[in-house]
C-alpha cells in the first residue's frame, strides 16, 4: 500500500491554491472579482482550502479562555469565513446566470462540503455555550439596535440549524441538511435542462399567424443560429410568452403550454416528482428535529407573519377578497371569446389569447404599440433617472471592470450630493441555455463595515431574461418586462443603499416576508407620467410616447387583476401546504397539488400539468413557506406607496423617509418597527384591495 504523509498533503493541498485566483487578494477596480482569469478547475480546491481557514478561525472564537463577550464572540463569528463567503457566493451566482456541465457537477460535489462545515459550526457545543452565554446576558451590557438584532439573528440561528438538539440526533441532522442542500441543488438542475430540451419548430408560415412581428423575427434568427429552417420558439419567457398569448394556432398553442406547465414531470432523468417528495419529507424530519409540529412553524418562526395560522388567514381572506373578481375576469374572457365565434370552452391555453384580445379591443392597447417606446437602454436610462431624482443616485459605465458574459453590463454607482461610491452593478438582460429562467438580484459582496471602520460597499447583480435584440430591431421590452426591471432595480437600491455594519443583516437580509417591498414599490411608477416622460420615447422618431398611450397603460394596469391575483395566491397556498404535512408523505404529487390548490382554481386541471415539479421558488431556492410573502409585501407596498402619491411621486422628503428608514437598514431592525417610522402605521391591506379596484 502507497501511504502519502501528512507532511506530502499539506505540501499538495499549497500546490492546489498556488496561484488560484479565487484565493489571492484581487487587485481590480472595487476588488471586484477577476472572472476571466478564473477557471472551472479554481472552485474546488479555493473552497476546500476556504472552509479549513475559516474552520480555525472558528476554532479559535470556541476556544478562547476569555468571558464570552458580544466582540469576541458574536462580532468575531460575524467576520470569521469571508474568504469562503466570496468564493462561494461568486460560485454559486455564477451557477445560476453562467452555468456549464462541469459547475453543476461542482456544485454537486461542492454542496455537502459547505453544509458539513455550516453543521460543525452550528453543533459545535463550547462555541454554542459562549453564543448562548452572551445572549442570556444582554440586558446587563449597552448595545445599539442593530447589536441587539445581530446578537439575536445569531442566536436564533444556531437553535434552528441544532444547536439544541441532543446528542443522539446530531448526526442525522446532519444527514438531513446534507441531502437537502443535494437534492435543491439537483430539483433546479432538472428544471433547467427540461426548459432547455423543449423547442417548437414551426415550418409553415400559416403557423405564426397572430403573433407580432417582433416575436417572429426573434423566433426567425435563432433558426438561423441553430442552423435550422423556419421559426424555433423556445420555454424562454421572451419566446414563450408572446406564443401563448398571440399565436392565433390553438393546437401549437396548447403543445407549448403543456410543455411549459410540464417541466419536471416526464417521467425520465429530469423528473423532480421524487426529489420533490424527499424534499419535503426530509424539511419535515429538518423542523421534527427542532421540535416544531411542521417545516411552516420552523421557518415562519423568523418572519414578520410568525406563525402558520397567521399566514392561512391572510391567504383566505385575501382569496374572498379576491375570488368574485377572477371569477368575473374568467367569465369576461369567455363570453368575449363566445362573442368572436369561439364555441369551446376556455382551456388554459386559451386564457391568455383571448384576454390579450379583449384587452386590446378594452383599451387599443398591444405590444407592438408600445414596445417601440421601451427600448431596453432608454428604459436603463429612465430607471437610472428615476433613482437620482429620488435618491441622488448617479450610475457610471464601467468596460474595465471584468464580466462573466459578454452580455453583461458594469456600472459604478455614486451617491452624487455625499461624492461616495455606493455600488458596483452587474446588469444581465437577455435569455441563454446557461442561464436559468426568471429575474432576480443577488450579491458577490454585501455592503459591511470593516473592524476599523472602513465601509466595504457591495457588488450587486441583476440578472432578467428580456427580449434579445435582432438584427432588424435592437431590445424592446413589453411593458411587463419593464415593470419586472422596475422589481428587481428595487431590489438592488435595497443593497446599493443599504449603511449597515454587518453584512448578514445588511441589505436584502431582512425578513422573507419584508423583501419585496422595496421591489414592489418600484413598480408603481410604472403607469407616472412623470417617470415615463424620463425616458419614454420611440426608438425610430425619438417621438415621447403620448399622453393617450399613457392614459390607456394607468386605464389597463388592473386588467384582470383578480385574475391574476388569485394565481399568486394558488402559488402561496400550495407552497403552504407542501410545507404544512406533519407526517411523511407518500402519495401522489399531482393530487397533493390538486387538493391544495383546488380553491383558486376556475380551470380544469390538466393531467401532466403542475406547477409543483417546476417550483423553484420553494423546492430550489429560499421561498419554502414563504411564497405567501409576495401578496404579504403587496400590503406593504400598496400602502407605502399611497404615501409617494399623496405627497408627490417625486417628493424628496418622502423618498429620503424610503431610503433612511427602510432601505439603508437592512435587517438591522424588526421590520414592523422600520415601516412604522417610514408611514406613521401599520399597513392595512384595504389600500391594496384599493389599487386592485376591489373596493372603493
Amino acid at each position: 500500500m502507497f501511504i502519502i504523509s501528512n507532511q506530502s498533503i499539506m505540501a499538495q493541498n499549497q500546490t492546489n491554491i498556488k496561484g488560484n485566483p479565487l484565493i489571492e487578494e484581487w487587485q481590480t477596480p472595487f476588488q471586484t472579482p477577476p472572472f476571466s482569469k478564473i477557471n472551472n478547475k479554481d472552485y474546488k480546491p479555493a473552497i476546500e482550502y476556504a472552509i479549513k481557514e475559516a474552520a480555525k478561525e472558528v476554532l479559535a472564537i470556541a476556544n478562547n479562555k476569555e468571558e464570552p463577550s458580544f466582540e469576541n464572540t458574536i462580532v468575531a463569528l460575524e467576520r470569521s469565513g469571508q474568504l469562503l463567503h466570496k468564493i462561494t457566493s461568486l460560485f454559486f451566482n455564477l451557477n445560476e446566470a453562467n452555468t456549464n456541465d462541469t459547475m453543476q457537477e461542482l456544485a454537486v460535489e461542492i454542496s455537502p462540503l459547505l453544509t458539513k462545515h455550516s453543521n460543525d459550526i452550528y453543533l459545535n457545543p463550547k462555541l454554542f455555550s459562549r453564543v448562548k452565554n452572551v445572549y442570556e446576558n444582554s440586558d446587563n451590557v449597552q448595545m445599539t439596535t442593530e447589536e441587539q438584532m445581530l446578537l439575536r439573528q445569531t442566536y436564533k440561528a444556531f437553535v434552528a440549524n441544532g444547536a439544541m438538539i441532543d446528542e443522539k440526533h446530531k448526526d442525522e441532522f446532519r444527514n438531513v441538511s446534507k441531502e437537502l442542500s443535494i437534492l435543491t441543488l439537483r430539483f433546479n438542475q432538472n428544471v433547467l435542462a427540461d426548459n432547455n430540451t423543449y423547442s417548437l419548430v414551426i415550418k409553415d408560415k400559416k403557423d405564426l399567424d397572430g403573433l407580432p412581428q417582433y416575436a417572429v423575427e426573434a423566433a426567425s434568427e435563432l433558426a438561423k443560429n441553430r442552423k435550422t429552417k423556419g421559426w424555433i420558439f423556445t420555454l424562454d419567457a421572451p419566446s414563450y410568452i408572446p406564443f401563448i398569448t398571440y399565436a392565433d394556432n390553438r393546437e401549437l398553442r396548447e403543445q407549448i403550454w403543456r410543455a411549459y406547465n410540464s417541466k419536471g414531470n416526464h417521467n425520465d432523468t429530469n423528473d423532480n416528482k421524487e426529489t420533490v417528495i424527499k424534499i419535503v419529507n426530509l424539511r419535515l424530519r429538518l423542523a421534527q428535529l427542532l421540535g416544531y409540529e411542521n417545516y411552516a412553524a420552523y421557518n415562519l418562526d423568523n418572519t414578520m407573519a410568525k406563525t402558520q395560522q397567521n399566514v392561512n388567514e391572510f391567504l383566505d381572506d385575501l382569496l374572498l377578497s379576491a375570488l368574485p373578481f377572477a371569477k368575473r375576469d374568467l367569465k369576461q374572457v369567455s363570453d368575449y371569446a363566445k362573442s368572436k365565434g369561439f364555441n369551446e370552452n376556455i382551456e388554459r391555453w386559451d386564457f391568455s389569447y383571448w384576454s390579450e384580445k379583449l384587452k386590446n379591443e378594452k383599451y387599443a392597447i398591444n405590444p407592438e404599440l408600445i414596445k417601440p417606446y421601451f427600448r431596453l437602454g432608454n428604459v436603463i436610462r429612465g430607471i437610472f433617472a428615476l433613482a437620482d431624482t429620488l435618491y441622488g443616485l448617479e450610475f457610471r459605465e464601467n468596460k474595465n471592470i471584468d464580466k462573466y458574459h459578454n452580455d453583461v453590463s458594469v456600472y459604478e454607482v455614486w451617491d452624487k450630493k455625499q461624492n461616495k461610491f455606493m455600488a458596483v452593478l452587474y446588469m444581465d438582460f437577455f435569455p441563454r441555455e446557461s442561464k436559468r429562467g426568471g429575474a432576480w438580484m443577488t450579491n458577490f459582496r454585501e455592503q459591511y463595515r470593516q473592524n476599523e471602520g472602513s465601509d466595504v460597499r457591495p457588488l450587486i447583480q441583476m440578472v432578467c431574461n428580456f427580449t434579445k435584440p435582432t438584427s432588424k430591431s435592437p431590445s424592446l421590452l413589453t411593458f411587463e418586462e419593464v415593470n419586472t426591471m422596475l422589481h428587481e432595480f428595487g431590489h438592488c437600491l435595497h443593497g446599493i443603499l443599504s449603511e449597515c455594519t454587518y453584512s448578514s443583516i445588511s441589505g436584502t437580509n431582512v425578513y422573507h416576508d419584508f423583501v419585496e417591498l422595496p421591489s414592489q414599490l418600484m413598480e408603481n411608477f410604472s403607469t407616472e407620467r412623470a417617470f415615463l416622460d424620463m425616458f419614454a420615447e420611440h426608438y425610430n422618431t425619438q417621438e415621447k410616447i403620448p399622453q393617450d398611450l399613457i392614459d390607456k397603460l394607468v386605464a389597463a394596469d388592473q386588467y384582470m387583476a383578480g385574475w391574476l391575483f388569485i394565481r399568486q395566491l394558488f402559488f402561496g397556498l400550495i407552497d403552504m401546504n407542501w410545507h404544512s404535512i406533519t407526517e411523511p408523505y407518500a402519495g401522489s404529487v399531482e393530487a397533493m397539488e390538486a387538493k391544495a390548490s383546488q380553491r383558486a382554481e376556475l380551470l380544469p386541471i390538466i393531467e401532466g400539468c403542475m406547477m409543483t415539479t417546476q417550483f423553484g421558488h420553494i423546492f430550489g431556492g429560499g421561498y419554502a413557506a414563504g411564497y405567501y410573502g409576495y401578496k404579504w409585501a403587496e400590503v406593504l407596498d400598496a400602502d407605502a406607496f399611497s404615501l409617494f402619491k399623496e405627497k408627490g411621486v417625486f417628493n424628496k422628503s418622502v423618498s429620503t423617509s424610503f431610503r433612511e428608514n427602510i432601505l439603508s437598514k437592512g435587517g438591522s431592525k424588526d421590520p414592523m418597527l422600520l415601516y412604522k417610522a417610514f408611514r406613521g402605521h401599520t399597513p392595512s391591506k384595504d389600500a391594496l384591495l384599493r389599487r386592485c379596484r376591489f373596493i372603493k
